[in-house]
């Protein structure tokens, strides 16, 4: 098992993980977050989120100025200290938003399909779909590399819009609420990957991974980390892993902040 004093790398998705499926409450996990910022080890937020929202939560655990990994992978943000970079402040992955929009609008119409983006709606709405504060909702509009919407349609025709997506180089993320579009050369584990490569290049050193996650959109980070920790989740789809073995995979007991703890308390060893 890893050591506090080894060179770590914590990466955690945020709604139903570090963030509390109901309540967005995340204070379980306070004393780990204090700990791995008192230690230098980056905590990488890795979520579906815009990066606006992002950077707000992360004012919220006093992790302002590190990377994270925004709108699942598609969009990456470097950590303040590289500022040297070419892609800083950061990377954005296939197409922007306003175009990606703007396919969803033609296939909606030229097919039927019955979803709402987050787009469609405006930030009362937002509210009400979410259960953001009216603060929260008016960052999530900020995408830049994807769109987020609820699915009204069936099974069958999902399984249509799916393929749609994949002839233009398109794909459908089943996050832990909602449904998420995105380029096919996204992904959160893609996105870990090339920080791992930056980490590694300023560094010197390759860190040890755990990564924390509650959904089925989670599941190609989790298999991308040395260690992973499966939050305990609310999703009608079970959370399976091709990598899937006790001395690597932890499952919690507890949902949300509280399984997250528990997730660093088993794999983290202080003594």
């Amino acid at each position: 098992m890893p050591h506090l004093l080894d060179p770590l790398l914590i990466v955690s998705d945020l709604d139903g993980t570090l963030l509390d499926h109901h309540t967005y409450r995340w204070e379980a996990a306070s004393p780990w977050i204090s700990v791995l910022r008192q230690h230098e080890i980056p905590l990488i937020l890795c979520s579906a989120k815009s990066a606006a929202e992002i950077i707000d939560w992360q004012n919220e655990f006093s992790l302002t100025g590190q990377a994270f990994i925004a709108e699942n992978g598609a969009v990456i943000q470097l950590d303040a200290r590289w500022s040297d970079s070419e892609e800083y402040p950061r990377l954005l992955t296939g197409m922007r938003h306003e175009e990606l929009f703007s396919i969803l609008e033609k296939l909606r119409q030229k097919f039927g399909f019955k979803f709402t983006c987050f787009t469609d709606v405006d930030e009362n709405t937002l509210c009400e779909l979410t259960g953001l504060t009216r603060k929260q909702a008016n960052l999530a509009r900020f995408s830049e590399a994807s769109e987020t919407l609820i699915w009204r349609d069936s099974d069958e025709m999902m399984t249509a819009f799916s393929d749609q997506l994949a002839t233009l180089g398109l794909m459908l993320l089943q996050g832990g609420r909602f449904w998420h579009v995105l380029n096919m050369q996204a992904g959160k584990d893609k996105a870990l990957h090339w920080l791992q490569q930056q980490f590694q290049q300023r560094e010197g050193k390759t860190r040890i991974t755990i990564g924390l996650g509650d959904s089925p959109g989670d599941a190609p980070l989790l298999d991308s980390v040395d260690f992973a920790v499966i939050v305990k989740g609310y999703s009608r789809q079970p959370l399976t892993l091709r990598k899937d073995n006790p001395q690597r995979v932890y499952r919690s007991q507890h949902y949300g902040p509280e399984g997250w703890k528990d997730g660093l308390d088993h794999f983290i060893s202080t003594k």
